[in-house]
């Protein structure tokens, strides 16, 4: 068993079988005694916090706000700061979440019903087979509560009545994020709400409901818990407390900031450069009210680790704190907004904290929101070969002992554009196609905005290379070791051999599954 650089600086087990060349004998002997002692179960499998926030960014500032949470995970545990979304929209995201799998995969394209958003057929196919169902199989108590998925309880995908497999307690959200005036499924059973904020703020409402759960579990049984809090989302509706929170603070003026979106696909060139001030003033006040939004989250996160201290269950507790996806305000000129490929759109803060996690850990090794599934089935003693994932577990990342850790060099982001088939009423003389316009007619998505990436991230190269289908074939790559705010498209100044072993990657990751999606090369 080899001892592996893990991206981090740190060590991970090998998987068996390979070469120990590199150690004596006397620390391949520690290894080995080292992972046969932290891989045995323990007598209680270990319980499992997942909090997601929604549209959280970590380029542009995201966490600034999180300070709890920051002390009380990220500082407690593991902060990884390469952490991607392999699709920067909520549904499909979240799906991937769900599932550990790529959307070309899970089926799920975007938002909407036609998109596979928590249609019938995503509730025969990919929901039916998500992790929460085999933890339930594990035994373990699992509670819901928050945003699940954008079109979760319409009429068309089974209404409210509809509760997903695997699930003991459920509290979801009917659509799509509000944090007043919303309705709920509670254990398939609806349940409405005002705007009165003792009674019907969703963030406090998720704490509270959750708190209950802790008081209410068997102590026998392990527990998994995943809060879904609208926050940062719009309509960016603060807590009363937090309303004059940030007033003076503004989205950041450097990187790619208001910069036009030169050698950029169409999308990014239609955007009018210097931006307006309209637009400046709005992406401006939506940044601020993002951040009030999250200073309840990171209440939230304070409350839940000292419920979990009182109830003598934190020191057996994993906590994952993540966000479906990356946000931009002002880059490349575009307002506000998600769906791109760039990285304040893909990157996603990770930090998580738990049994055999030492504290203050930055960790450099790219993880996905696929890997999330099979971490957490990794954790409750799932053996990972009998589920069809294409993520891995990077649990040995964080404590490198718990052996059977893998890293990735390559990985995929895909997006499936939107549009409307006629014109977008914000700005009809562009024509149809678009969607997500604004007054000033900036518009952010299309349906020809449908691209795939392959990043690569490792000690030797940090690159993204993109093909962008659609009636204007295009082609983005950037090297962000020297430009990593992706300002220059180097696609036409890069070695041809080069291209064409990145499109040969590409094509292997648009196809991948399972163990594939792991093995590219």
């Amino acid at each position: 068993m080899a001892v592996l650089w893990n991206g981090a600086g740190g060590v991970g087990c090998a998987r068996r079988g390979q070469p120990a060349a590199a150690l004596t004998a006397l620390s391949l002997l520690s290894a080995l005694l080292t992972c046969t002692v932290r891989c045995t179960p323990s007598d209680k499998p270990s319980n499992v916090l997942l909090i997601l926030t929604d549209d959280q960014d970590v380029q542009l500032g995201g966490l600034t706000p999180m300070k709890k949470t920051k002390a009380l995970i990220g500082d407690a545990g593991a902060t990884f700061v390469n952490a991607f979304t392999v699709t920067p929209l909520c549904c499909p995201s979240r799906s991937s979440i769900f599932t550990g799998q790529y959307p070309h995969n899970h089926g799920v394209t975007n938002n909407s019903l036609s998109g596979n958003c928590s249609s019938s057929l995503w509730q025969k196919g990919p929901e039916s087979q998500a992790f929460p169902i085999y933890l339930n199989k594990q035994k373990y108590q699992t509670f819901f509560a928050g945003k699940y998925l954008n079109q979760y309880g319409v009429k068309d995908a089974g209404g409210v009545g509809h509760v997903p497999a695997g699930w003991d307690q459920w509290n979801a959200l009917v659509g799509n994020s509000q944090y007043y005036n919303y309705t709920l499924s509670v254990n398939g059973q609806e349940e409405q709400h005002g705007d009165i904020y003792e009674k019907d703020y969703l963030t406090d409402i998720i704490l509270n409901r959750s708190l209950h759960f802790l008081d209410d579990r068997s102590p026998q049984h392990p527990f998994f818990l995943m809060l879904a809090p609208p926050a940062p989302h719009s309509p960016w509706t603060a807590a009363p407390q937090y309303k004059k929170e940030f007033i003076h603070i503004q989205a950041p003026r450097d990187g790619s900031f208001n910069k036009p979106g030169q050698d950029k696909h169409w999308l990014l060139r239609q955007a009018p450069n210097p931006m307006t001030n309209s637009s400046l003033l709005f992406l401006d006040d939506a940044y601020r009210k993002r951040w009030q939004t999250l200073l309840s989250v990171d209440d939230m996160v304070e409350t839940l680790v000292k419920k979990l201290g009182n109830i003598k269950e934190l020191d057996n507790t994993y906590i994952f704190y993540t966000s479906d996806n990356g946000y931009h305000t002002g880059q490349f000129s575009l307002p506000i907004d998600k769906r791109q490929l760039y990285e304040f759109d893909i990157r996603v803060p990770l930090m998580v904290r738990g049994p055999g996690i030492k504290p203050n850990q930055t960790l450099q090794a790219p993880v996905l929101n696929i890997d999330l599934a099979a971490t957490i089935l990794d954790i409750s003693g799932i053996n990972l070969s009998t589920v069809n994932m294409d993520g891995q577990s990077f649990l040995s990342q964080m404590a490198p002992s718990l052996c059977n850790g893998t890293t990735r060099s390559f990985f995929l982001v895909e997006h499936a554009g939107e549009g409307h088939p006629t014109t977008d009423p914000s700005c009809p003389k562009l024509g149809p196609g678009l969607a997500e316009c604004f007054p000033d007619c900036v518009c952010e998505d299309a349906y020809n905005n449908t691209y795939a990436c392959v990043r690569t991230l490792d000690k030797a190269q940090n690159l993204q290379y993109c093909e962008f289908g659609g009636a204007e074939p295009f082609v983005e790559m950037y090297n962000l070791t020297s430009d990593p705010q992706q300002l220059q498209n180097i696609v036409k100044q890069v070695d041809p051999t080069i291209l064409q072993k990145m499109n040969q990657q590409l094509i292997k990751l648009q196809s991948c599954v399972g163990d594939s999606c792991r093995d590219i090369k």
